[in-house]
């Protein structure tokens, strides 16, 4: 979802994460204080042309986790990517949204040694269950299932929104706009102001967004990509959110709107809750939590910040293709998108019959 662009490539290659198994294993040996530490198989896990996801099934003898385990290691890909943030800084949000009491991955140990791997890499436990948006809002969950779900991904939620700055941990975060929304607003027409075409849906959306910006709150810690899509489920109960490298400041409404946007319902499109089930649900299980009230506009108003978003994102993508820096169908398909996005804003405005 970043506009990254790859940097000049490095003299030395790293080696891959089944080539340098022997090695990782050594180290886990060592961290868990082992007798000895056996890496029985490595899979990559599919997607991931930023980070890599390896599906670890580990042996260990005595230590602090002995026996046959299931981790997870992430690590960057071989091929140097700016991204928002490094592994190193990703589990350190990882531990604080797990200390939160958010449901996440259990973070287990980082690896800065670069003598290992070639690259830092952290490991996590594995997760059960899938997070294929479409089967998720079509049939892999019950209807029986549905509101306890979302109750689950109320309470996750706002257990991470009570991480406030300044935190010790995450001091790497850039520091917290005084208005989070007018960031976004000045954010998204800079880019919209380099390019050569027009696009006055979105011009539109910015400025009535401008016009009716609620008054700010004070910030939380965002996952900034809090959506159908990026947890997992299991038998209908959340195992765990991911993605985290755009975690941030700011204005905790902008997950709960980015969260309950139309273009993350996939096949459930008339449950608002991401395509899962009923918003009601989902705000029980945030209340439950944190005290933050919501009322239809503001949810309104979010709902239409994360569709400009969303289309500033398409647009990035759209412009890596059509620059033939990266031939990729995923790519040149979320650029096609900017047209049904452009349509929700206008019709959350009310700029459409």
């Amino acid at each position: 979802m970043n506009a990254n662009t790859l940097s000049p490539a490095t003299a030395m290659t790293p080696p891959s994460v089944d080539q340098a198994l022997p090695d990782i294993a050594a180290f886990l040996n060592g961290h868990f204080g082992a007798r000895n530490t056996r890496v029985l198989q490595a899979s990559r896990l599919s997607g991931g042309a930023i980070q890599e996801n390896w599906l670890l099934l580990v042996e260990q003898e005595g230590g602090s986790r002995p026996g046959e385990q299931r981790w997870v290691l992430r690590t960057d890909a071989p091929s140097s990517v700016a991204v928002s943030m490094t592994r190193a800084q990703e589990f350190a949000v990882l531990r604080c949204a797990f200390e939160a009491g958010a449901k996440v991955p259990e973070p287990l140990v980082l690896c800065a040694d670069l003598s290992v791997l070639g690259r830092e890499f952290f490991i996590m436990q594995a997760l059960d269950g899938t997070a294929f948006g479409p089967a998720l809002t079509r049939d892999a969950v019950s209807d029986d299932q549905r509101s306890a779900l979302c109750r689950e991904l109320g309470v996750s939620l706002a257990s991470l929104h009570r991480i406030t700055p300044p935190h010790p941990q995450l001091e790497f975060l850039p520091a917290p706009a005084t208005d989070h929304a007018q960031e976004c607003i000045d954010t998204y027409r800079r880019y919209l102001d380099t390019l050569s075409a027009g696009f006055p849906a979105l011009e539109w959306g910015l400025r009535w967004c401008e016009r009716n910006r609620p008054a700010p709150l004070p910030p939380r810690l965002l996952h900034r990509d809090y959506r159908t899509g990026n947890y997992m489920v299991a038998d209908g109960r959340l195992s765990g959110i991911l993605d985290w490298e755009f975690a941030g400041w700011g204005d905790p409404r902008e997950d709960i709107g980015w969260f309950t946007a139309r273009c993350w319902r996939f096949a459930g499109p008339q449950r608002e809750a991401g395509g899962v089930g009923e918003l009601e649900d989902f705000f029980e299980g945030y209340h439950s939590i944190a005290p933050l009230q919501m009322d239809r506009a503001a949810l309104t108003y979010w709902q239409v910040m994360a569709h400009l978003r969303w289309a500033i994102i398409a647009l990035q993508q759209a412009e890596r293709y059509l620059s033939g820096g990266e031939d990729s169908l995923e790519l040149a398909l979320t650029g096609r998108m900017l047209s049904e996005l452009e349509q929700e804003i206008l019709l959350l405005t009310g700029a459409t019959p």
